[in-house]
């Protein structure tokens, strides 16, 4: 068992440091929210601490999982950050969704103090978090990979490494881009189905057991066809998740028409006041 912290205890940290203390690391948490780490204390019976620094004292692995680039170098440099904390040899894992350019500024400052670093965002939701089944894109080193993919398997189901660091964030991408172009499909398809005056659930339950079949679909469908969104990955989350794949996609001259025309969709669920509903809320749009 292993000495980790784990920084950033929102809806995705807070039950994955869970895990990590389940499964007999030993564990010491910190969050912005003081209230929250000791509330975590409490449940797991880990330790929480006042600052990143702090926490990554002693710690063989660093987990950090907050909401973007600035939060993340937030938590990471300076005198508090986790850099300052960890003891060389230690390796930092970030599961944050965040760009391949700050990835690879934070791996350079942790290899110049002889401290590891992988880009390691995650797919799979609350629920995947909760159940501990989370799918893990990473970036790195091979080595500092194949010593932390024990520790990783507390809360995830698949953790694969796709390259050097920055891979595990361009991979993200790929997936956000693929679930924006999926939700859309599916929220104009329940819409025509009910314009059409046919049993929602029913169509569901047929066209799931065919090529339609997603895991949106399985997982939103029988939400979005009684228009219930308060819940799960939040639009705002997801519109900064396609603003870092688009402005990838600019630098590297990918074309992404689709994408750019659901990041739009998204911006008016915004307008409606639906920042913080599920991404499934594209549906609401739709309307009369």
């Amino acid at each position: 068992m292993s000495q980790v912290a784990f920084i950033g205890l929102g809806v995705m940290g807070y039950p994955m440091a869970g895990h990590l203390q389940k499964q007999g690391h030993e564990v010491c948490v910190y969050n912005r929210t003081t209230t929250k780490a000791q509330a975590w204390s409490a449940e797991f019976g880990g330790r929480w601490a006042a600052t990143p620094a702090e926490a990554a004292k002693g710690a063989e692995y660093v987990m950090v999982c907050v909401g973007n680039d600035d939060d993340l170098r937030s938590v990471v440099l300076g005198d508090d950050g986790v850099l300052a904390g960890m003891a060389p040899g230690a390796i930092l894992v970030d599961h944050t969704t965040a760009s391949a350019d700050v990835a690879r500024e934070l791996a350079e400052l942790a290899e110049a103090q002889g401290k590891g670093f992988l880009d390691a965002p995650v797919s799979g939701g609350q629920a995947g978090a909760e159940n501990g089944v989370l799918t893990v894109m990473l970036g790195g080193d091979p080595a500092q990979f194949e010593q932390v993919k024990p520790v990783m398997d507390a809360y995830a189901r698949s953790a694969v490494l796709l390259g050097p660091v920055g891979s595990g964030q361009l991979c993200k991408m790929v997936n956000q881009i693929c679930i924006a172009g999926v939700v859309q499909g599916l929220a104009e398809g329940l819409h025509f189905a009910q314009k059409a005056g046919l049993d929602g659930d029913k169509v569901v339950d047929v066209i799931s057991k065919g090529a339609a079949q997603s895991w949106q679909m399985e997982n939103r469908s029988h939400t979005m066809l009684r228009d219930q969104f308060e819940f799960g990955f939040a639009v705002d989350w997801m519109r900064k998740d396609l603003d870092i794949a688009l402005t990838e996609a600019r630098r590297n001259g990918a074309q992404l028409p689709l994408t750019a025309l659901v990041d739009q969709f998204y911006a008016e669920v915004q307008k409606l006041g639906g920042g913080r509903w599920d991404t499934s809320s594209l549906k609401a749009r739709l309307k009369d």
